[in-house]
């Protein structure tokens, strides 16, 4: 998908990050101030996290799946347009003909509804005794989707896709400058991985990656159906964190990311040029070792 917009050498992002709830009309108040907020800082493009219009248990999202042309896009649209900067609702619960997927929703400067991309990815794991089943609320897209912003491809991911560097690679390798991974990263595993994993995916590709999120209730624990971790990040090529929101709620950053040094990083260290994929499809080759009598 494309949209306008991009300076030729830079790219400012409105990075965003705020305790979401299951009440829908809230949250959307918050989103709607936080666009305005980093338009008025120069934003171009302004990325909302995953689940930020609606979070709560399986049962809730369920119940209430949004949609592309249902009224909190439609409004999301309409400040799009009136502050002309480009909005990416990091991830809904997005209910379609096909189905019910975790789309992250492209909004032009000019209000019209660009494209989605569905999340590849399902979180359907049991992490400190919880299970989380994003299985039984969604289905599961199966197309990789780049955002042209004025010349800048920008790859469009959520949540725990980054933990799945190939679909990273296959969008650095489609020309993608910059990453943005939406999340609502349950906290203990973020305390565990988040910073990492995003440093590692920005590392290996040469890439900018930007990571809005939802963080916990600032009562703190038990006051959610699971605590998110917040630490909206945005990382540098080099692997340097640029942003890091911490548990501010609710919060938003602009920051200017530099695309000259990504090129630069890239071609200092050329690691996607020099990416051998015919190699990575063969079966590996085992080199037996013998065990010898005195170690029987």
């Amino acid at each position: 998908m494309t949209v306008g917009g991009a300076a030729a050498g830079s790219l400012r992002v409105g990075v965003t990050q705020w305790h979401a709830t299951a009440d829908v009309e809230a949250n959307l108040k918050i989103a709607l101030d936080l666009v305005g907020r980093a338009a008025a800082d120069g934003a171009r493009l302004v990325v909302l996290p995953e689940n930020g219009l609606l979070l709560g248990t399986n049962a809730q999202m369920r119940a209430r799946p949004l949609a592309e042309d249902g009224p909190e896009v439609t409004a999301l649209a309409e400040a799009a347009a009136a502050h002309g900067v480009t909005v990416v609702l990091g991830g809904m619960k997005n209910a379609t003909p096909d189905g019910v997927f975790n789309s992250a929703v492209v909004l032009g400067p000019d209000g019209r509804l660009l494209g989605r991309y569905d999340k590849i990815h399902l979180f359907d794991a049991r992490v400190g005794g919880q299970s989380f089943e994003a299985s039984s609320v969604e289905q599961a897209g199966a197309q990789p989707v780049l955002l042209d912003l004025g010349g800048t491809l920008v790859g469009l991911t959520i949540c725990y896709d980054v933990r799945f560097p190939e679909l990273a690679r296959a969008l650095a390798l489609a020309g993608a400058e910059v990453l943005l991974v939406p999340s609502a990263f349950t906290y203990l595993t973020g305390r565990a991985h988040w910073h990492t994993l995003l440093r590692a995916r920005a590392i290996e590709n040469g890439c900018y990656v930007v990571a809005p999120a939802t963080v916990r209730s600032p009562s703190g624990a038990g006051h959610d159906p699971f605590e998110t971790y917040g630490h909206a990040l945005a990382v540098s090529p080099w692997g340097d964190v640029l942003l890091d929101l911490e548990e501010r709620s609710p919060a938003v950053e602009v920051v200017e990311l530099d695309l000259a040094a990504a090129r630069d990083v890239r071609a200092s260290l050329p690691v996607l040029a020099g990416t051998k994929p015919v190699a990575y499809r063969t079966s590996p080759q085992t080199i037996s070792v013998p065990i010898l009598e005195e170690q029987r």
